[in-house]
């Protein structure tokens, strides 16, 4: 404990960061919401409204809804889906993080039956979905995987999959919290993605950098449903404007940066593919993202993380994720508006420094 609390003073310190778009103060998150914002009243109205019509537009969908949550928005959307289809049984992949990080709300709250299929360590494949034989609500996708560094299928896989859904009488779903970025990998517009989904979650918080908040777009009828189940899960507070007007300007601000993105991650990956103990995954990076499998301890690295923080004014990582073997560990990068304030020479000496312990 002591020592993350020390990292956590030395990450306030640091003036410069090597992933994302770096730390906000919290003037700085104010500053994205304007002066003129129309609010909104328990949801209805103002900002929210032009929000949902401009993801609506964006997403090439009839309609869209503000949750302030993906927890909230992705269970109850699942739950329109299964209802309609009388079916419970939702497929995803073993890292979906509906299973993985929400505590199973889906299975508590909406009796609502998760099937993982294929291998946590690749991406879903038609075989994987087809060996599933009982009547199905929903195919779940994520796009892109972030537990696999960014990967997305191919488009032609992509395609085949979500026939197969459609084929079952199941509903397909994209968990598109990083869909911005997935549009970047594919090189084609959110909308292109988007339309071969019944529903689309998409996150204003995590590549956008908006205060947070998410949007489900879909058919007018199934929004009009999972607007209903909002209310019932608490989602409509009485202020939800601050949160809109920020992801409205984050979406407008860093959407057409995504692809500038992409490419810096190309050249930081170049970079660190000739670096000794470090291995890039995927190479090259299919997304503005990507994972660094660092041959070295969790306490060399950590070591020399609060180096380079404290020496550098450089925030690098906290934390380092353990492998099946001891010796290596996993980090997540991803290249926002801070990691292209660095150039992919200076991304690589970091990573060289941290490795130093």
């Amino acid at each position: 404990m002591q020592v993350m609390d020390d990292m956590l003073r030395l990450r306030a310190l640091c003036t410069r960061s090597i992933s994302g778009h770096g730390q906000f103060t919290v003037a700085e998150r104010l500053a994205s919401i304007p002066a003129d914002t129309e609010p909104d009243y328990y949801g209805d109205g103002g900002v929210v409204t032009q929000l949902e019509r401009h993801v609506a537009e964006l997403l090439g969908k009839p309609a869209a809804l503000f949750l302030p949550s993906g927890t909230m928005a992705q269970q109850a959307v699942l739950r329109v889906h299964a209802d309609r289809r009388g079916r419970r049984t939702v497929v995803f992949h073993p890292a979906c993080h509906l299973d993985q990080h929400e505590d199973r709300g889906y299975e508590r709250l909406h009796s609502l039956a998760g099937r993982p299929v294929g291998a946590p360590t690749r991406l879903l494949t038609l075989d994987d979905v087809t060996a599933v034989a009982e009547p199905v609500a929903a195919l779940v996708l994520e796009l892109p995987q972030r537990d696999l560094g960014g990967r997305q299928p191919s488009w032609p896989d992509l395609v085949t999959q979500i026939d197969w859904a459609r084929s079952r009488g199941a509903a397909a779903h994209l968990d598109g919290a990083r869909l911005w970025e997935s549009a970047a990998g594919y090189g084609v517009p959110p909308a292109q993605i988007a339309t071969l989904f019944d529903t689309v979650y998409v996150s204003f918080y995590k590549g956008l950098g908006g205060i947070g908040g998410c949007a489900v777009a879909g058919e007018t009828d199934v929004i009009a449903e999972l607007a209903e189940w909002r209310h019932r899960h608490g989602g409509t507070l009485f202020a939800l404007w601050p949160f809109a007007a920020s992801a409205l300007s984050s979406l407008n601000q860093r959407l057409p940066l995504m692809p500038g993105y992409l490419a810096h991650a190309r050249a930081i990956a170049q970079e660190l593919s000739g670096l000794p103990g470090v291995t890039v995954l995927p190479d090259p990076p299919q997304t503005p993202m990507m994972h660094l499998l660092l041959t070295a301890s969790p306490e060399s690295l950590l070591a020399g993380a609060r180096r380079v923080a404290a020496e550098e004014l450089l925030w690098t990582w906290r934390m380092f994720t353990a492998t099946d073997d001891p010796a290596r560990q996993i980090v997540e990068l991803v290249v926002g508006d801070a990691t292209c304030k660095l150039t992919p020479v200076e991304v690589r000496d970091a990573v060289a420094n941290v490795m130093m312990g």
